[in-house]
């Protein structure tokens, strides 16, 4: 049970195995690296957890692992709202197709999408390097304001105030919301020659949002 990863909301959150990226500080490697071992669930035990709790949650958050990679998303989810729930996707914004067909099927009613730097370093941000025009068409998709939906940056090591103004500038519209997260090491990191950077102070986030709170709805420190 989760009371703060779906905005409002009581959830519960699934882990989808896999991802495209490679960012180097993220701390989640047993979803994210392949020769990592992890216990898998299975889906009979994933629906059998959610009948159960029919009445006491809101929703489910999908998230990974990049959830979007996986092509049978879609029937998964559709199992999950024949439940009642409502759905929140957690993305990196690199598969924008697979992002607009749930959108366009009201398969989803919350998103969140990392924005793992600014243009400039997204490449160094994400390990792999990155189609932009994908990034940027997934962006777009949600400034359509089609369904609710919030951007997000981990403040990594070695992302610099200059990065958010960047990315702020970036992503900016009418109804955005776009939360900042402060870099927390909490297990081992994909590379953790990242810790070498420095990281923002939390003061020197909080003054970087409040040069540009004036481009968003809503933007804050979580």
């Amino acid at each position: 049970m989760t009371l703060i990863d779906y905005p409002g909301k009581v959830a519960c959150t699934i882990f989808t195995v896999g991802c495209n990226f490679r960012c180097p500080f993220c701390y989640s490697g047993e979803l994210v690296l392949p020769e990592k071992q992890i216990t898998e669930i299975s889906e009979k035990d994933i629906f059998n957890f959610l009948k159960e709790r029919q009445g006491l949650l809101d929703g489910c958050v999908i998230c990974g692992g990049e959830p979007t990679i996986n092509e049978d998303l879609p029937d998964f989810i559709i199992k999950i709202k024949k439940l009642g729930y409502l759905v929140k996707l957690d993305t990196n914004g690199s598969s924008p197709e697979m992002l607009e067909y749930l959108i366009i099927n009201k398969m989803v009613d919350y998103v969140a999408m990392d924005i793992k730097s600014s243009r400039a370093k997204y490449s160094v941000y994400t390990g792999r390097k990155v189609d932009l025009a994908k990034i940027e068409r997934s962006i777009n998709q949600l400034k359509k304001n089609e369904v609710s939906f919030e951007f997000r940056t981990t403040v990594a090591p070695g992302l610099t105030a200059e990065d958010i103004l960047a990315i702020a500038e970036w992503i900016s519209g009418p109804g955005v919301n776009y939360f900042l997260q402060k870099f927390v090491p909490e297990k081992e990191l994909l590379d953790p020659e990242i810790l070498k950077q420095v990281i923002l102070a939390e003061e020197e986030i909080l003054s970087s949002i409040e040069a540009i709170r004036g481009r968003f709805k809503n933007s804050k420190l979580r």
